[in-house]
């Protein structure tokens, strides 16, 4: 490879050959896709049926009616469901980094997409690196590969122009390979690309992705089977009443209107649609608190995770190195403590400041400024002494007032050996720097010397240096973390930690953080064990250190086989496999690559580990709302089906139509939809265990409650319905006074399926303002439907007198009071049954 780079022809040619340098995107699903999904469901099927029917029989207006109704609930749907693949889409679209490449002999700058195989990078502090490489000349090059390997310290590159081919793995100092999507923390450099898009360490894990099957969400294939159950048991009823209507009357179409009426009230088609809402609604409330669901079918397993996985930087720490102790003969101060940083302390962060390359990225440099605000020469440095693999060492020479200060800093070690220590000095230094890093720190040593003459040494080793002191750094946890661990293990939730960094490191980490474990599992013991031995280990450590990519894949699937619902958080590319191999896989925002994102469920847009646990009451709440939803779905049903099916066996005038069962689905989808998600948290939403995943959301409580209080709301509208038949009132009169009290026992309904744990009163004074919007606006539009003369027509519907309306109240309040009192009986039972288990 010569100085001129490839020729843009050359490069034109391995671009076309290897394809371009970007991850590969999973197919997203299109509009017309998304409507014909749509379509499919059984209650568009039978509003058009309906509609057709009309059609036959001439009532050209009802017919036109339903159809609007079909068509704005395929509207409402599909609108819903392309946000949410815009939503994937946005995320997704973070364009490569920008690269500064040779062609030509020119230095040019690309898109990242367009590096290809032997490129000549130009790499400078700050540049994300665009692809693999091997790097052939350099100065002072340090870069970030954190989110490959989880180890928060940067790591120093050695240029090479004899190396293999064939690139190590990332991590490690003095390896003379770069690779994509780190970051160039200092120093600068020329690299020969070696590997691009999915040849790349980042792009092979992203490769492997698609390998992995996502976990199916259990609760949407629950929901497909209960309204199959519901939809075969609507097919087979309304297929035995047109057949007995139709031979016993002889008329057909009204047989099959009466039929239609029947299916579209036994039919719950509400059940995938409020669960679709219920997501979506779920995803803008967690985005409120900074948390992007990118699959919204993710929230569902919230409320069902036994087991939080972790990783510690960037997730439990802040991935910012942070000096949090200094040492300096018989003084110290730890970050925390009550000792103050005394001046000669202070001299420690001074020089180090003073070392420090201008501008630098290192986090270890960041550091030293932000420990203590001190004013320093605002001059720069005359000469720069780097780093090299003989003398871990760099310094900085400035011009204080014609005399010449060297300040220096680096590893312990070299910086006793610049400074000349005897035997006895170097072994007490071990001493202290083996206690500092056994807390899990990294500890630097901070010299300085000073010159008068400008006659500057070659080597560092000939300046007279003074030993200062000693700085440890650490990756400090983030705020909240600690009570977030413990809210998360008091609702049953187990949280391991999973790094990539050393033992002791972890260790700390986690005692910190609260995680308890009797040791730590290294990558090296996991690598021997065997998946029955490693399904043990799973189950009762919670800290594992040095852990590999392919490894961390291997916990989550053990914890899977144990049974348990694992979420797992990340921010690096090494976490990509285990983030979409996990029932729920939540991806950093700010830090995170394309891959993680792209394999995770959720993004934690200011990647703090608290919000994780919001985002999980959050789902716990929502599946609440969701059982209260279903509970109310199933209650409002039997009263209408009931209506539909007596007039017709007691041969009868039909009282609900499928226009105004239609009418009722405008109103009953937004009732348990847009209200009842807007719902408040029960008390004690994490204060209890996780859900049983495999648990049913239709349990047998909420399906005996349902029907019990569907039964007797079916009970008053049909003691309204026989007093009115036998009043001798016209047809069209008996419908509107039943229609009234059918909505009474609606709202009643709603009331009542407010909270499961609290009382009436209680429910009655918990804020949600929807509920009271929701009500006045259906109250609204029945009343136009009522009372506006041409909509009378359409639904057929007869004049409502005032005291109709008064026993229409008087119905939903007594009926609210005794729903009340089953409600309260069914918890009593509940609480028995859980007592005696």
């Amino acid at each position: 490879m010569n100085n001129r780079g490839l020729s843009q022809q050359e490069a034109a040619a391995r671009l076309k050959a290897d394809g371009a340098n970007e991850l590969p995107v999973s197919g997203r699903r299109r509009s017309l896709k998304i409507v014909m999904d749509v379509i499919k469901e059984p209650m568009f099927s039978l509003l058009i049926g309906a509609g057709f029917i009309y059609l036959l029989l001439g009532d050209l207006l009802e017919a036109i009616v339903l159809l609007f109704f079909a068509t704005l609930s395929v509207l409402i749907t599909v609108v819903q469901e392309i946000r949410s693949e815009r939503v994937l889409e946005a995320l997704r679209d973070l364009t490569s980094p920008r690269a500064l490449v040779i062609r030509d002999g020119l230095p040019v700058r690309i898109a990242g997409r367009d590096v290809v195989r032997e490129d000549l990078l130009i790499l400078n502090e700050g540049d994300r690196v665009p692809a693999d490489a091997m790097i052939i000349s350099g100065n002072d090059l340090v870069t970030d590969e954190s989110l490959l390997t989880g180890e928060s310290a940067a790591v120093r590159k050695k240029p090479s122009k004899n190396a293999s081919e064939t690139a190590s793995r990332p991590g490690g100092d003095d390896l003379p390979y770069v690779y994509a999507g780190t970051m160039i923390v200092r120093g600068n450099g020329r690299a020969i690309v070696l590997a691009t898009g999915i040849h790349s360490e980042i792009g092979k894990i992203g490769q492997a992705l698609f390998s992995i099957e996502t976990e199916q969400p259990r609760l949407r294939e629950q929901t497909r089977n209960i309204v199959r159950v519901f939809a075969i048991g609507a097919l087979l009823f309304s297929t035995a009443l047109v057949l007995i209507n139709g031979f016993i009357h002889g008329n057909w179409l009204t047989a099959f209107l009466g039929g239609i009426a029947l299916g579209m009230s036994l039919l719950p088609e509400e059940f995938p649609l409020v669960l679709s809402v219920f997501m979506v609604m779920g995803a803008w409330r967690i985005s409120k608190a900074r948390v992007l669901t990118r699959r919204a079918s993710a929230i569902e397993t919230l409320g069902s995770t036994t087991v939080l996985c972790t990783d510690k930087t960037g997730t439990l720490t802040q991935n910012k190195m942070s000096i949090v102790n200094l040492k300096r003969e018989n003084i110290s101060w730890e970050s925390g403590g009550s000792t103050e940083i005394t001046p000669s302390l202070t001299e420690i962060v001074t020089t180090g400041i003073m070392s420090c390359p201008e501008d630098s990225r290192d986090p270890m440099d960041i550091a030293f400024s932000d420990l203590v605000k001190v004013k320093i020469p605002d001059k720069k440095p005359i000469r720069h002494y780097g780093l090299s693999s003989d003398l871990l060492v760099m310094a900085n020479i400035h011009d204080i007032n014609g005399k010449y200060l060297a300040s220096a800093k680096g590893s312990p070690e070299a910086i006793g050996k610049i400074c000349r220590l005897d035997t006895v000095q170097m072994e007490n230094l071990h001493k202290v720097v083996s206690s500092m890093a056994s807390k899990g720190l990294r500890v630097l040593g901070v010299a300085k010397a000073q010159l008068e003459s400008d006659v500057l040494p070659e080597k560092l080793e000939e300046f007279p240096f003074e030993f200062l002191g000693l700085a440890g750094f650490a990756d400090p946890l983030r705020p909240f973390v600690q009570d977030s661990v413990m809210e998360a293990r008091a609702a049953g939730i187990r949280v391991i930690m999973i790094t990539g960094d050393y033992p002791e490191t972890a260790k700390v980490i986690a005692e910190q953080a609260g995680i308890a474990s009797e040791k730590v599992v290294t990558g090296d013991e996991l690598e021997k064990m065997t998946e029955d031995d490693l399904l043990s280990t799973v189950q009762d450590m919670s800290v594992f250190a040095r852990i590999m990519p392919e490894q961390k894949l291997r916990i989550v699937n053990a914890l899977k086989t144990a049974g348990e619902v694992v979420a797992m958080t990340g921010d690096g590319v090494n976490d990509a496999p285990s983030l979409k191999a996990a029932h729920i896989g939540i991806a950093m925002g700010s830090r995170g690559t394309d891959v993680a994102r792209e394999a995770s469920s959720i993004v934690l847009l200011d990647d703090d580990f608290s919000s994780l646990v919001s985002t999980i009451r959050m789902g716990r709440r929502i599946y609440d709302n969701l059982s209260k939803a279903f509970l109310y779905i199933i209650s409002v049903h039997v009263p209408i089906a009931g209506l539909a099916l007596l007039p017709a066996v007691l041969g009868k005038p039909m009282i609900l139509t499928p226009l105004i069962i239609a009418l009722l689905e405008m109103i009953i989808d937004p009732t348990c939809s847009i209200v009842l998600e807007a719902e408040e948290e029960e008390k004690d939403v994490m204060s209890r265990p996780p859900r049983d995943p495999k648990a049913s959301i239709l349990s047998t409580r909420i399906l005996g409650l349902g029907l019990t209080q569907g039964t007797i709301a079916l009970l008053f509208v049909a003691f309204i319905w026989i007093l009115a038949q036998k009043s001798g009132m016209p047809e069209t009169d008996v419908r509107s006074i039943v229609f009234a009290n059918l909505i009474a026992v609606n709202i009643a309904i709603v009331l009542a399926s407010r909270s499961f744990s609290t009382s009436l009163v209680s429910a009655f004074w918990k804020p949600n303002p929807v509920l009271w919007k929701v009500i006045t606006v259906v109250t609204g539009i029945l009343g136009i439907a009522m009372f506006w003369p041409p909509s009378q027509s359409l639904f057929r519907f007869g004049s409502l007198h005032v005291y109709d309306v008064m026993i229409a109240v008087t119905s939903g309040i007594l009926l609210l009071a005794i729903l009340e009192l089953v409600k309260m009986f069914f918890r009593v039972n509940s609480r028995k049954l859980q007592s005696n288990k």
